[in-house]
């Protein structure tokens, strides 16, 4: 019994590798000492199979105890159906819902100058212009007339020949009286704003309250332009370099037309490049108080761009500043000339000793101006007449001839970085019409 208790202690395996002779019951028997040799024998075969493992003082010095198998975890009872269901819907849900959000496009923006500037006529109220020159919109505007005594208008195809009706007499006036006067022989009137104002599709920042226009300084042809020469017709850059006009442009002829707008009460700025305002300052003599309000700007080098200040009835309109005193020919010119100069090449470095820094990343860039930008009665002379504007992006392209924006002053105290230096001589291919 003893030995048959062995055997079934082995294990299975010690059993069948057992010799057969050891496990009969002849052997069942026999003395202490044949049971202790067999009970020997059977703990030696179920080592060959399972060996023991050794004692710690037995071990090697360098042998690594092998990992612990992992524990296995307890087993618990099952979830009731009805709460596997729930745990699982739960991840399922959120995952889904995300997943949904991720790949769902975002709604289109419709953009203040997309909504402006696919309107084709003016809001049927008061006039006034509202809010600021470059935020706001024009209410009642009015256009000035394609041809007229002593003037024409360019780039019809932008339907930006509209302002305020006191603009659009002032112009009409600053045209009589020049060519009456045979200081000049007409003007080639450029942008002024579109027929509700607002952001413009290219060109401008500002000219959204119908108080500016852009004046070409060259001269208008003795005869009436075809639409596609309004079109194709480049503007004459009046400079020679960075710092002084072009004599075979430039003359007393644009020196008077400038005087005459400048003396107007109404118009409160003008804005041309330094070199200009300083062949202004060189011709004005001692007649100077109307330098004040010619002001110093980057670009405007082949035009003049005309602003008035904010009519009467317009009470949500922002005036500017008002410009400071003097004639504006000391300090400050030089300061823009300076600014509008080209810079020289930096010289390369003897020894690098440095490596090159890394070029910092590009500013983003600004978000396109929406109709909650502007003052908020721009929404009414958006809609007013029955208007309804898009509610989906509309594709607005400026498809003229020199459609490239421009930069306008906004500010009276407005000094930004200047541009990268290059040829200023010559009209950029995009941008000879503002």
């Amino acid at each position: 019994m003893i030995l048959a208790g062995l055997v079934m202690l082995s294990g299975p395996v010690a059993a069948e590798e057992t010799p057969a002779s050891d496990t009969g019951p002849a052997h069942f028997w026999q003395g202490p000492a044949t049971a202790a040799a067999q009970a020997a024998a059977a703990q030696a075969a179920k080592d060959a199979i399972v060996p023991p493992l050794p004692k710690p003082a037995e071990r090697p010095a360098a042998a690594v105890a092998p990992a612990a198998p992992a524990a296995k975890p307890a087993v618990s009872s099952p979830p009731r159906a009805k709460d596997a269901a729930s745990a699982k819907a739960v991840p399922e849900k959120a995952d889904a819902k995300s997943e949904k959000d991720k790949d769902k496009p975002k709604k289109p923006v419709v953009t203040a100058k997309q909504l402006f500037g696919t309107v084709k006529s003016a809001a049927p109220l008061a006039a006034r212009a509202v809010g600021w020159y470059a935020k706001g919109c024009l209410a009642g505007g009015k256009p000035i007339a394609v041809d007229g005594p002593g003037w024409q208008v360019m780039r019809l195809s932008r339907n930006r020949n509209w302002g305020h009706p006191n603009l659009v007499a002032l112009v009409e006036r600053l045209a009589k009286e020049s060519t009456a006067a045979k200081e000049w022989p007409g003007l080639l009137v450029g942008d002024m704003s579109q027929p509700r104002g607002g952001p413009m599709i290219s060109g401008h920042a500002s000219h959204q309250v119908g108080l500016d226009a852009d004046i070409w300084l060259t001269p208008m042809p003795d005869r009436k332009l075809t639409r596609r020469e309004r079109e194709d017709m480049s503007a004459v850059s009046m400079l020679k370099n960075a710092g002084e006009v072009d004599p075979k442009v430039w003359g007393n002829g644009q020196v008077k037309l400038i005087k005459r707008a400048a003396s107007y009460r109404e118009v409160e700025r003008i804005l041309v490049h330094p070199a200009l305002k300083k062949a202004l300052c060189e011709a004005a003599g001692t007649d100077r108080e109307w330098l004040s309000k010619v002001r110093p700007y980057f670009g405007h080098y082949y035009h003049f761009h005309l602003r008035i200040g904010c009519p009467k009835g317009s009470s949500n309109c922002q005036a500017q500043p008002p410009v400071p005193g003097g004639d504006g020919c000391g300090a400050e010119l030089t300061d823009w000339l300076k600014r509008v100069a080209p810079k020289p090449k930096p010289k390369p470095p003897v020894t690098a000793e440095k490596p090159p820094a890394k070029p910092a990343k590009p500013k983003p860039p600004k978000p396109e101006m929406t109709l909650a930008d502007l003052p908020a009665e721009c929404k009414a002379v958006l809609t007013a007449g029955g208007h309804v504007p898009p509610t989906v992006p509309a594709d607005v392209v400026d498809n003229s001839k020199n459609a490239a924006p421009e930069k306008d002053v906004t500010v009276s105290t407005a000094a930004p970085t200047p541009p990268k230096a290059g040829k200023t001589e010559a009209v950029p291919a995009k941008a000879s019409a503002n």
